[in-house]
């Protein structure tokens, strides 16, 4: 008596590794403008939902990869670049002059801007008239963009609404930067 045994393979599950790969892909894509916006995003919602490994394929064979010296030399040169800025910063904000915080317990926001009725009178171009806040909100410190033409930026990032500070925090208005100091 022969017996035969039947094994159902199932094709391998996407590993999140690969999966990740097959993302990076496609931000590298937008990045570089080989991808549109709303190719990318499609695209991204496919990989999420994909099952197989092929699948991925499909969507990221027509973005070109880099090779191994490419990747070494544009890896170094991030590296240099991102040391060079970390270095300026650290030099700048020693020499910038500081923004001292208000008294925590102050129920009122502090408004910065060019109006003589500002709590903090930035008398600069680049300043609007009612430029930003900076308020305590649940024991953090919150700087609020108020709708501004030149912008407000902490760390070197725009800031978009609101976002969260701390002591050390380089804020600028305009061109006008300071160094949140709480002491």
């Amino acid at each position: 008596m022969t017996s035969s045994f039947e094994f159902h393979t199932y094709p391998a599950r996407l590993s999140d590794a690969e999966r990740d790969r097959a993302l990076k892909a496609l931000r590298d894509g937008v990045a570089l403008g080989r991808l549109s916006h709303d190719t990318f995003i499609r695209r991204m919602e496919l990989a999420l939902a994909a099952r197989r490994p092929d699948e991925l394929a499909v969507l990221t064979a027509d973005l070109p990869t880099e090779g191994r010296w490419a990747k070494l030399v544009f890896g170094t040169v991030e590296a240099i670049s991102g040391f060079t800025v970390r270095v300026r910063r650290a030099w700048q904000a020693e020499r910038l002059p500081k923004l001292q915080l208000p008294h925590p317990g102050n129920p009122y926001p502090l408004r910065i801007g060019r109006d003589p009725a500002s709590g903090l009178r930035l008398n600069h171009e680049t300043v609007s008239r009612v430029h930003a806040e900076l308020s305590r909100q649940g024991g953090l410190w919150v700087l609020r963009d108020l709708g501004s033409t030149n912008g407000t930026t902490v760390n070197g990032r725009r800031v978009v609404g609101s976002t969260v500070v701390k002591d050390g925090d380089q804020v600028a208005f305009g061109r006008m930067a300071f160094r949140l100091a709480s002491d």
